[in-house]
């Protein structure tokens, strides 16, 4: 049985840290993120886990740590935002291509520069090409669900890969929220003991990790590591599936809102949707037919699956909570319009910025997105394709 409590998103994250008693953190504060690493060393030095608790001088050396720890047969974990996650930027690509499946608490923030520790994706999506999977969460309650069922999706046979479990800075991070937390006993059983087939520490069969890639052998493992993103799909689906018959909170790709009959659609990640989702309601009051669709795993991209989520609009706001400086639009929309292409009916596209350096997202400013998707609808021209919404001029 659930039991109910309220915890911020770090605090749920630590907690479920503790569920899982992983072998290894390595652990280096950062903002927003300090808090997970301080009070799973509460649960250290409580004795409550026998985790190897091992502090560093940096975020590289706190990666560092986990991929020697996973090269040698345990299960290792990290928490980390903004800077620090580009800070262990080499090593990011070292885990995923030595196929060793970390999982990384990753409260998302604001890169510098300008200084600023507030909430977008810059962090998250500046590492979506390092071959890590990335799963995002809207609420506390989400942080928890994600991070239990992460181990079961990165160290699948299938999969063997890294994972980001990723929740907005602040907004969720130390926000507290109503949550639902599982018993030891069922969070021990999902999750399961993580053996490894081969590892550096099993004599009987030794192998190198990270060897230098020559040029007939590079192209083999990265075609490997894109095979193994495309079988993480099902996993996932797999795992969110297990973790509803078990808990009732079942997962998926995304969440599809009110899509039914939507004429009109936002695409969004993370603490946002509850905004969407607010104006959506309000709207579908006035008889407006307008939806959301909420992305819950980036990498790997659904991209079939939003497609056909999206199939039924006339027009589409992707909106993305972070640059990526292309002059063409951010990550998300990229990512959206290109699945879209295919599509026999294509709804038309835009993309709004939003978000940045912490900056509000209010129902105001996503009735004003739906007012100009209505104008698109009426007039048929999508006009300015990369657009940024909440700025002041």
């Amino acid at each position: 049985m659930s039991i109910r409590e309220r915890l911020s998103g770090n605090e749920a994250v630590a907690y479920a840290m503790k569920q899982i008693n992983p072998d290894v953190m390595g652990a280096f504060p950062i903002t927003p993120s300090t808090e997970i690493p301080q009070y799973f060393a509460q649960y250290v030095a409580n004795g409550e886990v026998d985790t190897e608790f091992v502090t560093v001088e940096s975020e590289h050396s706190s990666m560092s740590t986990c991929i020697g720890a996973a090269a040698a047969g345990a299960r290792a974990v990290t928490a980390t935002s903004s800077c620090g996650l580009a800070l262990m930027w080499e090593l990011l690509y070292v885990a995923s291509s030595s196929r060793l499946p970390i999982t990384l608490a990753l409260v998302t923030r604001a890169l510098t520069g300008p200084i600023n520790i507030n909430n977008d994706h810059s962090d998250a999506m500046g590492a979506r090409d390092a071959g890590w999977i990335q799963i995002f969460a809207e609420n506390n309650q989400e942080a928890y669900d994600n991070y239990i069922q992460a181990m079961p999706i990165s160290e699948n046979p299938d999969v063997r890969l890294p994972i980001m479990v990723c929740q907005d800075g602040f907004i969720t991070s130390h926000a507290v929220e109503n949550i639902e937390l599982e018993e030891d006993a069922l969070v021990k059983e999902f999750v399961g003991e993580y053996n490894p087939e081969n590892y550096l520490l099993k004599h009987e069969n030794p192998l190198a990790v990270g060897p230098y890639g020559v040029s007939p052998y590079y192209m083999e493992a990265k075609k490997a590591q894109a095979e193994a993103m495309k079988r993480a799909k099902k996993v996932i689906l797999d795992v969110g599936k297990k973790f509803g018959d078990k808990t009732g909170r079942y997962y998926g790709f995304f969440e599809a809102y009110q899509m039914e009959d939507a004429e009109t659609a936002v695409v969004l990640i993370g603490s946002s949707a509850g905004t969407a989702r607010a104006t959506v309601d309000e709207l579908r009051a006035q008889g407006r037919k307008v939806g959301m669709v909420k992305v819950r795993v980036f990498r790997p991209f659904p991209f079939d699956e939003i497609a056909q989520a999206l199939s039924g609009c006339k027009a589409v706001a992707i909106l993305d909570k972070a640059e990526s400086f292309s002059a063409a639009g951010g990550p998300l929309f990229a990512e959206t319009r290109s699945a879209m292409y295919d599509l026999d009916n294509r709804p038309k596209a835009v993309n709004f910025v939003y978000g940045l350096g912490g900056r509000d997202f209010r129902v105001e400013d996503c009735k004003e997105i739906f007012d100009e998707l209505d104008e698109i609808v009426k007039t048929g021209k999508t006009g300015e394709v990369y657009r940024h919404i909440g700025q002041r001029e």
